[in-house]
């Protein structure tokens, strides 16, 4: 496995679908049902607003993916994406999110197995690759959850996420 290109692709594949294929797809259509005020909404001082999770994701993202495996300057400021509240657009989050994505595809476009098996430091962390890998996907989709169910709770709607798929299928 060391130098398996198949192994690779499969992993770096998979990354790109869950994070980029579904994550953020759906963070979008979260963000475009909803107006800026909800989007800033904070329930309680214990919750964050669905601006605060999408500022937080790209923050996570850049660390994790471009500072721990793409080896760039670390310049997150991890409090101020809780402590913003707003009204950053809803444009501005969009385009932070598409950056972000582009970001992280270069990251992703230069990576090699020998990175993945590779121990890297993140946010005070000792992680290899593969590590941080499915901690940027696994914290993405938790964080993604929360926005959905936000949206479904406000607006009283089915996402259609897997609208014509047959989720009975076996």
């Amino acid at each position: 496995m060391k130098n398996d290109p198949v192994f690779l692709a499969l992993i770096m594949q998979e990354s790109r679908r869950r994070l980029f294929g579904e994550g953020v797809p759906r963070l979008e259509q979260c963000l475009e049902q909803l107006t800026e005020a909800e989007i800033w909404y904070r329930p309680n001082e214990q919750s964050n607003s669905v601006g605060n999770l999408v500022l937080h994701l790209c923050g996570n993202v850049r660390q994790w993916i471009g500072t721990g495996l793409g080896k760039k300057e670390d310049t997150r400021q991890r409090s101020g994406e809780f402590s913003e509240q707003g009204p950053l657009s809803k444009a501005e989050l969009l385009k932070r999110l598409a950056d972000m994505q582009q970001e992280t595809e270069a990251v992703f476009d230069q990576i090699s197995v020998a990175d993945l098996l590779t121990d890297h430091s993140v946010q005070g962390f000792r992680e290899n690759g593969i590590g941080i890998l499915i901690h940027v996907v696994e914290h993405f989709s938790y964080h993604v959850g929360q926005v959905v169910y936000f949206v479904k709770s406000r607006k009283a709607t089915d996402m259609g996420f897997y609208k014509g798929i047959d989720l009975e299928a076996k």
